[in-house]
């Protein structure tokens, strides 16, 4: 609740919310003119605050390699989905914390593997890659999206990227070929990834008209295109029609090496690396 009071000497401005109370001790100088635009940007602030987070499901499927017109056989672990969703109203305030107001997030070296396997982001957001396993580990990414190449690094340290521009980024290391992620970088705060029963929640969306995108690691690039659309979000309308995804059955997570060759197996006798 927003309340506007006067005092003899200055006008109080009470912000009130279910995390306690705010009181704001405006002087009379300020004008009425401010004081309206103060309060008014308390109220909408508030009222995003206190929205239902828009959610979604999603269902993946697979058609196998039968011809599409073939029953679609549903996939049990629906997870790592991507849904975002973009203002299209100029008017649509974006309420969501910059980029540089979050915690950094981060992508960890840990068993041979990256964990998280996918990470959604703001364009502009910085990413740190600690390594958290006893031994060296290399990041790159050389084909779509963000392009880096973060060298060797030892246990214990860590390196960043700012992800800059919008696309998928496919990490691997160029030491461990069964190491493989996504950094998926957004122009929009409002996004979400599903969990294993493919639901995903988008918290802190105003009203008002989106587009919006899928993206999924194992699906083709045209299949997604096809999922796109306008939607309208409103009080009444925060859930979104189920998304079914479909699964490209000729996807691998093979790849080669940063030097674009196959990996050298490591030695099958007298070996003690990583």
């Amino acid at each position: 609740m927003v309340r506007c009071r006067r005092t003899t000497s200055v006008l109080v401005l009470d912000i009130c919310s279910n995390e306690g109370a705010v009181s704001l001790r405006l002087m009379k100088r300020l004008g009425c003119r401010w004081l309206l635009a103060l309060c008014l940007c308390a109220g909408v602030a508030q009222a995003t605050s206190q929205q239902e987070p828009v959610t979604a499901d999603v269902e993946i499927v697979s058609l196998g390699l039968e011809p599409r017109t073939a029953p679609a056989a549903r996939i049990a672990d629906a997870s790592n989905v991507v849904v975002w969703i973009t203002p299209l109203d100029r008017s649509t305030t974006l309420s969501a914390d910059k980029p540089s107001a979050r915690p950094t997030p981060q992508i960890i070296q840990r068993n041979k593997t990256f964990e998280p396997h996918i990470l959604v982001v703001e364009v502009g957001t910085v990413v740190e890659f600690p390594n958290k396993d006893p031994f060296f580990h290399n990041i790159f990414s050389l084909f779509d999206g963000k392009r880096f190449d973060l060298g060797l690094y030892e246990a214990g340290s860590s390196r960043m990227v700012r992800f800059d521009r919008p696309g998928v980024s496919f990490l691997f290391c160029n030491i461990h070929p069964e190491m493989s992620a996504a950094v998926v970088a957004v122009e929009t705060p409002y996004f979400g990834i599903s969990n294993a029963k493919g639901h995903l929640t988008i918290p802190g969306v105003p009203d008002g008209r989106y587009e919006l995108n899928v993206w999924y690691e194992r699906s083709l690039s045209e299949d997604l295109k096809k999922l796109s659309r306008e939607i309208a979000i409103s009080e009444s309308a925060r859930s979104l029609n189920p998304i079914r995804v479909i699964e490209n059955p000729h996807f691998t997570p093979s790849h080669k090496n940063k030097y674009g060759q196959d990996y050298v197996p490591p030695p099958t006798t007298g070996y003690t690396g990583p």
